[in-house]
């Protein structure tokens, strides 16, 4: 009998576990050198995120979107990882940008939402439902359910029966609820579905249905929402801009995510513009005259 192999194996797993990379389900925010002043001038300031001005729309890949405010609040929305757990796989080849903000907001809890902590972030709001308020921005968030039929040819809800839950409402575990962000800035009211069920809860219907900006899923294998769901989405709010959004994003996403590119829905669109660079920026007059414009990121992201 070799009693060393206990305690070797003890050895080797503690090895791959410090080495292992960081989940971040922590906060390290006392690490961060970046600091509250920009949010003590805005609340000092104060400001009217009704007043027309630009707004500046960046893509970090997948679901994760930077608003900037046009007096410079930053709102980051779902940041992503990898699944600490290890059940879904390597959905994403690094690790989030650590980018500064102000505030990071995530619709849902679920690994490719919810890296609240690797932003450097001032404030962090985790499933934000109600009203928040801060300078020339108004956020309300929208208690809801996530989607929990995948109509997409990998059928990942299937999953529910092995983990021994109800992935569907009411009894749903908090994972598979979903809060839709609405953000108020610059004159325009821009909405981000997270990974919501196509037909939302009335209240929140009614609420959606005066947004300009819409950031919804859509991916050509239907991961979330089937493209069905998105036209009928887009028939009953009628926004004025598209984005689409929980796409595979070469650099940022990787194939193993499942996820395909949103090129087949962006090539039936009427009204399209393929972005050359990660960053947009809209205004309420450039805006107002737009009927279900397509702005798409493609391939391109962020990477600060």
């Amino acid at each position: 009998m070799n009693l060393l192999k206990p305690a070797m194996s003890a050895v080797v797993l503690a090895t791959m576990f410090l080495f292992a990379p960081l989940a971040y389900s922590h906060s390290d925010s006392w690490k961060f050198s970046e600091n509250n002043n920009n949010v003590i001038l805005a609340q000092t300031k104060g400001g009217d995120a009704t007043k027309a001005d630009d707004v500046k729309i960046e893509f970090y890949g997948h679901m994760a979107f930077k608003i900037t405010s046009p007096d410079g609040i930053r709102i980051l929305v779902d940041p992503w990882r990898n699944d600490p757990s290890g059940a879904w796989g390597l959905w994403f080849p690094g690790e989030f940008p650590a980018t500064p903000v102000d505030i990071v907001l995530s619709t849902h809890a679920h690994f490719d939402h919810d890296a609240v902590y690797r932003p450097h972030a001032t404030m962090v709001l985790e499933r934000m439902t109600g009203e928040f308020a801060l300078g020339d921005v108004r956020i309300t968030g929208l208690a809801d359910k996530h989607m929990c039929k995948s109509k997409g040819w990998y059928k990942w809800t299937e999953a529910a029966t092995e983990f021994k839950q109800d992935f569907c409402p009411p009894d749903n575990p908090l994972h598979m609820d979903n809060f839709i962000q609405i953000i108020e800035t610059g004159g325009l009211r821009i909405a981000h579905w997270g990974d919501n069920r196509p037909l939302p809860a009335g209240f929140v219907d009614e609420a959606l249905k005066n947004v300009d900006v819409l950031i919804m899923n859509i991916d050509d294998s239907s991961h979330i929402l089937s493209y069905e769901d998105v036209d009928a989405a887009l028939l009953r709010y009628q926004p004025r801009v598209v984005i689409p959004g929980h796409y595979y994003t070469k650099g940022a996403s990787s194939v193993l995510s499942t996820l395909s590119t949103a090129e087949e829905w962006v090539k039936r669109q009427q009204d399209v513009v393929r972005l050359k660079n990660p960053e947009l920026v809209l205004n309420p007059d450039t805006v107002a005259p737009l009927k279900r414009r397509v702005y798409y990121f493609g391939m391109h992201h962020a990477k600060d």
